[in-house]
């Protein structure tokens, strides 16, 4: 009678051990989202920006930033936050911003500047396009050598034929 009283006792334990722990068992059968938060922006936009820009020119590149300074306007926080569902694993970027008399004076950060970071906006320059008449022309897409619509407009009088039928 003892051995089957401690077989109960056993078998209760592994069935309480079990259901405490379920859970965790197939945690990995169970769907969990992916959590991203704040400021994603890609490197090629990060590469656009360049000293004494305006606030409204970086606005308009990095859109609005997760947190602007609450004692002062010059210092703006970008921050993105990614926790993967599956894996759980985390990605965190910061990229601050520090403005002088409304000028982009500093960036610091996770992210890496242009080359041509410390030029100003108005004294870079453009690549030259050529200097040909012709080579200023807009390209224009080639057209199709086949005119005909892909489908097929049923003409009036067929519409009219196909509704005395029905």
């Amino acid at each position: 009678m003892t051995i089957k009283k401690h077989s109960i006792t056993l078998l209760g334990a592994a069935a309480l051990s079990l259901s405490l722990s379920g859970c965790s068992v197939f945690d990995w059968l169970i769907y969990k989202p992916d959590v991203p938060q704040g400021n994603y922006m890609e490197k090629q936009q990060v590469e656009q920006l360049r000293i004494e820009m305006t606030k409204e020119q970086v606005e308009y590149i990095l859109g609005r930033p997760v947190l602007r300074d609450s004692f002062s306007d010059d210092t703006w926080y970008y921050v993105y936050h990614y926790k993967s569902g599956r894996d759980a694993s985390i990605t965190h970027k910061e990229l601050v911003l520090h403005f002088t008399n409304d000028k982009l004076s500093k960036v610091d950060g996770d992210y890496e500047l242009a080359a041509e970071f410390n030029t100003p906006l108005d004294q870079s320059s453009l690549p030259e396009l050529g200097t040909a008449k012709g080579d200023l022309e807009p390209l224009n897409p080639e057209q199709r050598p086949d005119t005909k619509p892909l489908v097929e407009e049923k003409k009036a009088q067929e519409l009219n034929e196909v509704k005395e039928f029905e």
